[in-house]
């Protein structure tokens, strides 16, 4: 396996990876848990908190 291969099978994988974490983030049962991470800094109570978050503490 020459360098040339091997640079262009990494390129296709890094592709994929960018791909999966694109389609990762903009997928509609993400939506909810980035915008109650948009609306933190507004928040002043922990009961605005999405259900996990308060599981975790």
């Amino acid at each position: 396996m020459d360098i040339g291969l091997f640079r262009s099978i990494m390129t296709v994988v890094l592709f994929a990876a960018f791909i999966g974490i694109v389609v990762w983030a903009w997928s509609s049962r993400r939506s909810e848990d980035f915008e109650a991470a948009a609306r933190l800094a507004l928040n002043d109570d922990e009961d605005n908190l999405p259900a996990r978050s308060r599981a975790q503490r």
